[in-house]
């Protein structure tokens, strides 16, 4: 085990569940506010006890340092359809339940602060909630660095968080914001396809970035290797579904 595995095995605490309240039709916001401190770092997720031998592992979508009305709070963006029963089950048990326990600070694809190399975040739906938290610990750090958020989603009514995303756009002209649909309307004036595509049509190397990735596991690998054929580095490459792929 690693000295942060070794971490998060004992960073389990009781949450009182503070807040439910839908982002689209079919993502939920949850906040949960800790009984006693916990650490994280940006881009690292959390798992939820439904019981001994159910737990449920969920991005944590906001930064280190975020609070809810005026304590340290963790916030979660739980998507998927009423027939998907792993997210499901999980906001059933968090509706069911004012305090849940949790597991913090899980996974090897957190943000290398330390590292000077530009920055490609990209998210598949829902992966949005990990690229948040990193993109959201950016912002606070001020960091002055080429940083590219994609996010490719379905539709434009997967679209949430907008005026957030503008705000951090607007924030640092090295900061890019790039959303890619899927399956456009006739409304829609963005970019459309698929996400990954739209990273090598911008790109010709992908050698000298730090690429953090998160989505469906069949999506990753596909991404993972087009961008190793376009230069990017293995070890500069950051996602938990790598574990399993």
């Amino acid at each position: 085990m690693t000295e942060s595995q070794l971490k998060a095995a004992s960073n389990k605490v009781l949450c009182t569940v503070s807040r439910i309240q839908p982002l689209t039709p079919t993502v939920q916001q949850v906040i949960l506010t800790p009984k006693a401190p916990v650490e994280f770092k940006a881009g690292q997720y959390l798992q939820i006890y439904l019981s001994d031998s159910d737990k449920r592992p969920f991005s944590i979508a906001c930064a280190p340092g975020f609070t809810f009305e005026g304590k340290p709070a963790l916030e979660l963006q739980i998507g998927g359809a009423v027939t998907d029963n792993y997210a499901s089950q999980a906001l059933a048990h968090l509706s069911d339940n004012t305090e849940v326990l949790v597991q913090v600070g899980l996974g090897e694809a957190y943000w290398r602060e330390d590292s000077t190399n530009p920055i490609i975040l990209l998210a598949g739906g829902t992966g949005f909630s990990y690229v948040h938290s990193i993109a959201s610990a950016i912002a606070n750090a001020n960091l002055n660095r080429s940083v590219q958020l994609y996010w490719g989603l379905r539709n434009s009514q997967a679209l949430y968080a907008a005026d957030e995303l503008a705000a951090w756009q607007a924030s640092n002209v090295q900061y890019q914001l790039n959303l890619v649909v899927q399956e456009p309307d006739a409304n829609w004036q963005g970019r459309t396809g698929f996400v990954h595509q739209a990273v090598l049509d911008d790109h010709a190397d992908l050698a000298a970035y730090d690429i953090y990735i998160a989505g469906p596991f069949a999506m990753v690998g596909v991404v993972r290797d087009a961008f190793l054929a376009k230069g990017a580095k293995r070890e500069q490459m950051y996602a938990d579904a790598f574990a399993w792929l």
